[in-house]
């Protein structure tokens, strides 16, 4: 068995979405003089690898506490989009995606994380994409990008209307490729909010 970390560390000045403040990690405690390290954490909930729940574009949505524990775990599918500027429902056709999967989109912009130029040009994952994990019961939809789309949100508000969790700005997916069996494994932190933080893994057989 092996297990590959897909989950970027949290440090500080991170990325963040554009127009999002700075997410920082502060010493506020050294050993040398108080006999203890201490750090303070500052960031939105869509900073680095996050899992967002239906709250955070649905109204009444459920909180990340209040999802079920099966939610964060299942079989791992992933999908090479490299190169592809649109991510569309026909990249699923001839793969095979039981239900309660949980469905990894591979872009190659891990590779920029940290970079002045990771938010430039990211694919658009479609809504007729999110309609087509909805319809195959997919449990996630996992990428290494900042996130699916923008303003008004459709594949945001598809996936999460339809209590589809997502997961962003994963990393390592291409360790992934070649291999057809592996479970994921997504704990988020247990915050009665919109999104968290989440270690992501992939558990391979």
């Amino acid at each position: 068995m092996k297990i590959i970390d897909l989950t970027h560390s949290f440090i500080n000045n991170m990325p963040v979405f554009p127009g999002d403040p700075p997410a920082t990690l502060t010493p506020v405690a050294n050993i040398d003089k108080a006999g203890y390290n201490d750090h303070e954490i500052k960031t939105y909930m869509h900073v680095g690898t996050h899992m967002d729940a239906p709250l955070h574009m649905i109204a009444n949505g459920k909180k990340m506490d209040e999802i079920s524990l099966d939610k964060f775990m299942g079989t791992g599918v992933v999908i090479d989009a490299r190169g592809k500027p649109v991510i569309n429902a026909s990249i699923l056709e001839d793969i095979d995606i039981k239900p309660g999967s949980i469905l990894l989109i591979y872009t190659g912009f891990a590779d920029k994380f940290g970079k002045p130029d990771y938010d430039h040009n990211q694919p658009t994952i479609t809504e007729d994409f999110a309609q087509k994990a909805v319809e195959l019961k997919v449990k996630i939809v996992g990428m290494d990008i900042l996130g699916p789309d923008q303003p008004p949100f459709p594949t945001h508000k598809t996936l999460l209307g339809n209590e589809v969790l997502i997961m962003e700005n994963l990393t390592n997916l291409d360790l992934l490729l070649n291999e057809n069996n592996f479970e994921i494994i997504a704990l988020p932190m247990k915050l009665h909010a919109d999104a968290a933080p989440v270690r992501v893994l992939a558990k391979l057989f």
